[in-house]
């Protein structure tokens, strides 16, 4: 259920992007809520502007993904995940007790990825919406951040930089 879910909202996502310039009612809606707001900051300062914008957008992405999902499952299967593969380390040379874990490890990223995606469902759309913005936003206001990275490039880099440190400040599995 939960991918034909993900398989949906992944598809209206595409559709988002695809009509953004054809459909205007789209993007005019989106520049409507975040011209004045995102925009200003960009405006104000891009580098800093967009640091609160990576900082503020890793953190909804971080409580989405902490409430989002069932924290004491996912944990659990992390932990049996990694006895696992201490397992296999121990029998590296004995193929028939490897291929016995391989197959507890198969039956476990199923579980784990239905949980794991159950958040990017909430938030693609939103998402999408987010990046055509940035991409209109500096085509037309061309800067490079730290005097190299691209806007795509610095919202990476830093996005799992602010992940990372909200992850493990909301322990977040």
């Amino acid at each position: 259920m939960v991918m034909k879910t993900l398989l949906i909202v992944t598809f209206v996502s595409m559709l988002i992007a695809v009509f953004w310039s054809r459909v205007p009612i789209i993007s005019q809606s989106v520049h409507g809520g975040l011209d004045p707001t995102f925009g200003a900051l960009l405006n104000w300062n891009p580098t800093y502007g967009m640091f609160l914008i990576v900082i503020v957008l890793s953190f909804i992405m971080t409580l989405v993904q902490k409430y989002g999902t069932d924290q004491k499952t996912l944990r659990e299967l992390k932990k049996e995940q990694k006895t696992l593969q201490q397992e296999m380390k121990k029998y590296k040379d004995n193929p028939d007790k490897l291929l016995e874990f391989n197959k507890k490890q198969f039956e476990i990223i199923p579980k784990t990825m239905e949980l794991t995606m159950r958040p990017v469902m909430y938030t693609i759309v939103f998402f999408v919406l987010f990046f055509r913005w940035f991409d209109d936003y500096f085509s037309v206001n061309e800067f490079k951040f730290l005097g190299f990275l691209s806007w795509i490039w610095f919202y990476i880099i830093f996005s799992m930089v602010f992940g990372t440190i909200f992850r493990k400040l909301l322990k977040v599995a």
